[in-house]
């Protein structure tokens, strides 16, 4: 291959994208917008869920105090008060509220008693994991609720409580559970695979619809010097998006990174290259631009989005499903980011993923070269 050849081939990319400022608006804000959008907007914390309130012993101070708990914690907002259950229907088919507690009119007398005190929770359960996760804090709050009466029942009995098991937790690399941290890095996975493939889908496809193909076709530029000299502009691009993720991640999400950089760039060029790649290959394959952004879109954007573990725990998800995203490059990335930004892991623990993208690379690159003929059909 010739170097010279290769590099006319680039500087000829570059120029074109320059004057594209579709394209250069696709590689250059996109990737930063959608930080900010994911970053932002999508959480995986689910906290002051909006309650509704009936409260039929409100002259109860046992019943007011009972409320207390859900007042003072962080995962309840309670929005509104009521007395009666129309407005609770209103409230939760309208979506304002997600949990109503309904506390009975004799709530004190069954406290004081020592009897079974009966409280109605309502819940929306249209967004069932949401749900599942709400009633979980409320069991929590009432299971604190009765611990505390029977040491306070016990006390006035002299009687000291038996001794009970204390879990202390210790959460690591990410000690405060925040989502974001999750997220983030998978978000960079995600938007890497997706605009360098849309990126590149195009390039080969806009020079048959333009017709300047048979101009290259022409010329004395080799097969892979031409699949070369396209992919290297993109893989500028995408090292510079790499570069703006993550000092996103970093400096505005607060996102701690403790692994190498060094092996960061390694392991992106590895990615980069096969998503490239892929967005040349559809690109060679489709010949018109329309059809290859559609496939590029239709084979990194929901694999990427659902099969990788961005956002879904992959061993959640049935065995047929399980193996299928064996195949989806952007699931070791995903693990390779997460674990150099918030685990600090290194090549001994990321081998396998790594090798995983070394053969998604070389196939890729090598089917491209396969895949593309230089003449006229």
């Amino acid at each position: 291959m010739n170097l010279k050849r290769i590099l006319a081939i680039s500087n000829k990319e570059f120029i074109q994208i320059r004057r594209d400022p579709r394209s250069l608006s696709l590689a250059l804000f996109i990737p930063v917008l959608l930080l900010l959008i994911f970053g932002y907007a999508l959480s995986l914390d689910i906290d002051k869920v909006p309650t509704v309130v009936w409260n039929q012993d409100a002259s109860s101070k046992i019943s007011r105090d009972f409320l207390l708990n859900f007042k003072n914690s962080k995962y309840f907002k309670i929005t509104k008060y009521t007395d009666n259950y129309r407005d609770i229907e209103y409230l939760i088919d309208s979506g304002q509220v997600m949990l109503a507690l309904v506390i009975p009119k004799d709530f004190s007398h069954f406290i004081e008693s020592g009897k079974v005190a009966p409280l109605q929770l309502l819940v929306d359960g249209s967004d069932s994991s949401t749900a599942t996760i709400a009633m979980g804090y409320v069991s929590a709050v009432v299971s604190r609720y009765n611990v505390n009466l029977l040491v306070n029942a016990l006390a006035k009995q002299g009687i000291k409580p038996a001794r009970s098991i204390q879990l202390r937790s210790r959460v690591w690399y990410n000690m405060g559970l925040n989502s974001r941290w999750f997220i983030v890095p998978g978000v960079i996975s995600m938007i890497i695979m997706i605009i360098a493939a849309l990126l590149t889908s195009i390039c080969v496809a806009r020079e048959w619809e333009r017709g300047t193909m048979e101009q290259l076709i022409s010329t004395p530029v080799k097969a892979p010097e031409l699949i070369i000299g396209k992919f290297l502009p993109y893989f500028v691009i995408g090292f510079f998006d790499l570069f703006v993720g993550v000092l996103i991640a970093r400096f505005l999400f607060a996102v701690p990174f403790n692994g190498s950089y060094l092996l960061l760039v390694f392991l992106s060029a590895l990615f980069l290259t096969g998503a490239l790649s892929q967005g040349i290959l559809i690109s060679t394959v489709a010949k018109t631009q329309l059809l290859a952004s559609q496939l590029a879109t239709l084979t990194t954007f929901i694999p990427a989005m659902l099969l990788s573990g961005f956002i879904y725990p992959i061993f959640n998800m049935p065995q047929a499903v399980q193996a299928i995203t064996y195949f989806v490059p952007a699931r070791y990335y995903v693990v390779i980011l997460r674990g150099l930004f918030l685990k600090g892991n290194g090549m001994d623990v990321m081998w396998d993923d790594a090798i995983f993208l070394l053969l998604f690379a070389f196939f890729m690159f090598a089917l491209t070269i396969k895949a593309f003929k230089k003449k006229v059909f």
